[in-house]
């Protein structure tokens, strides 16, 4: 054999070898474990809808009827008072000297002969005089109606009593007290002797002169 023959042969003998160690290495490897894979679920089912029902059908309201009219009620106006001639009355007392100076009538003791004046815009209308327990009841003339009582007053001008003459701002007796109505259950006002609607004053006071 010559020089190439032998260089044959050791490479036919070298990868005899080298195949012999790749199956050898082969066979000895474990074999490869593939996971188990879990079971495949069953499709999942859907639920079968009901058919659709059909549309509500909305009953047919009867046509609106037109608004009620209701009826035209004629116009309402306040009552009216009617016109009557004017009666005023009060009391007149001299107050304590415990009270002097204070709007107390407490232990206050009726004047006789007291005289009280109407005046009405400032214009003297009529005069009385009070009775022994200071009453007095003032009837004013024709010219005066329960129309035009609200520019009116009375007030007390004279005391025959000189201890107790000076007349008290109780209630506005020195400047003079407006007139009230006297008004029973109903509101309406007192008529007395079918002609004078009745109106109240007072009550009015005089200052005592004390002794010191």
């Amino acid at each position: 054999m010559g020089f190439i023959g032998k260089s044959v042969l050791l490479t036919l003998v070298a990868l005899f070898c080298f195949t012999s160690s790749a199956l050898s290495f082969t066979t000895a490897l474990p074999p490869i474990k593939l996971p188990t894979l879990p079971p495949t679920k069953a499709p999942i089912k859907l639920p079968t809808l009901p058919p659709a029902k059909a549309p509500i059908k909305l009953p047919t309201l009867p046509p609106a009827k037109a608004p009620i009219k209701l009826p035209t009620l004629p116009p309402v106006y306040p009552p009216k008072f009617n016109k009557t001639l004017v009666a005023v009355r009060g009391l007149v007392f001299c107050k304590a000297c415990k009270y002097a100076g204070v709007n107390n009538l407490h232990g206050a003791t009726p004047i006789k002969d007291a005289v009280v004046r109407l005046v009405c815009k400032n214009k003297v209308i009529s005069e009385t005089k009070t009775d022994k327990n200071g009453y007095f009841l003032l009837f004013a003339p024709k010219t005066v109606t329960n129309y035009i009582i609200k520019g009116c007053r009375a007030l007390v001008v004279k005391s025959p009593d000189a201890k107790c003459s000076k007349v008290s701002k109780l209630p506005g007796g020195n400047m003079g007290s407006l007139l009230t109505p006297v008004v029973k259950p109903g509101s309406s006002m007192v008529i007395i002797n079918k002609l004078y609607s009745l109106f109240n004053v007072g009550p009015f006071a005089l200052e005592p002169v004390c002794p010191k």
